[in-house]
């Protein structure tokens, strides 16, 4: 008895060896290997292997995030130096020196303080030194047009970060929705329903959501971080300006006992 069990066992052994070898059993479908699947699922293979839409919109959010950090770079280097130097040119200005010491001091330097104090002693020399009620106006508004000039100049490239904040998510987005539906059309050619199948696409199509949030992120931040840092310079040029309206009325008030004993 013993025996015949063993060829039986053997028997069905061979059998079904030979059965699956001919086609007559279908293994399931998980356990055949599948050669259409990607073999390497790592960020750099699940880009080679995505959709070539896909692949520009990935290819997009990264230069996009390229330009954030050289805004960055940018511009720290820019309005550091900026800050630095505008509080040089207000300690300069907050001691007791005239109009004119502070034109000799700054020469032809073009940096904001600077062209403030360019700007109202050109304003002096087109009202001949007459200082009548309307000369304190004018040099007003002259510091405020030179004042508006400089803040537009330090806050350019800024927008680009505004930009990028607000859209890569939604470029990401598309890359995304994009993605899976290449994997349900994948899935009707298919004919299956299995996640091994399923899985490789849709996590391509969400690598790009991922890179639009890795690009939004950073561009969010470090542009409300620019936003605070220029406020921040700007009120150093409003108290530049506020001291060279003070050295203005100095220099108007020393003048005007000058003026009147020449005129006697």
């Amino acid at each position: 008895m013993l025996k015949l069990n063993t060829m039986v066992r053997i028997f069905y052994r061979r059998f079904a060896t030979v059965a699956v070898c001919n086609g007559l059993i279908l293994l399931p479908a998980s356990a055949a290997p599948n050669s259409a699947l990607p073999q390497n699922l790592s960020p750099w293979g699940m880009f080679l292997s995505a959709d070539i839409v896909v692949k520009a919109v990935m290819i997009g959010l990264a230069f996009a995030s390229l330009v954030t950090w050289t805004v960055w770079l940018a511009k720290t280097i820019e309005l550091n130096s900026a800050r630095r130097q505008a509080k040089l040119r207000l300690a300069m200005l907050e001691s007791d020196v005239s109009l004119r010491y502070a034109q000799n001091d700054v020469g032809d330097a073009r940096d904001a303080v600077a062209q403030i104090i360019q700007s109202a002693v050109h304003e002096t020399r087109l009202s001949g030194d007459i200082f009548d009620d309307g000369f304190k106006e004018r040099i007003a508004l002259r510091l405020e047009r030179v004042e508006a000039a400089m803040a537009r100049r330090i806050g350019r490239g800024t927008g680009v970060l505004a930009t990028i904040g607000a859209t890569a998510p939604f470029v990401g987005l598309f890359g995304t929705v994009w993605g899976i539906m290449n994997s349900f059309i994948g899935i009707s050619e298919a004919q299956t329903t299995n996640l091994a199948v399923v899985a490789p696409g849709i996590a391509e199509a969400l690598l790009a959501t991922a890179l639009g949030l890795v690009a939004a992120i950073p561009a969010v931040v470090i542009y409300n971080h620019f936003a605070r840092s220029i406020a921040g310079y700007r009120a150093l040029l409003t108290d530049a300006s506020a001291q060279v309206l003070l050295l203005v009325s100095r220099d108007q008030t020393r003048r005007s006992p000058m003026l009147a004993r020449a005129a006697e």
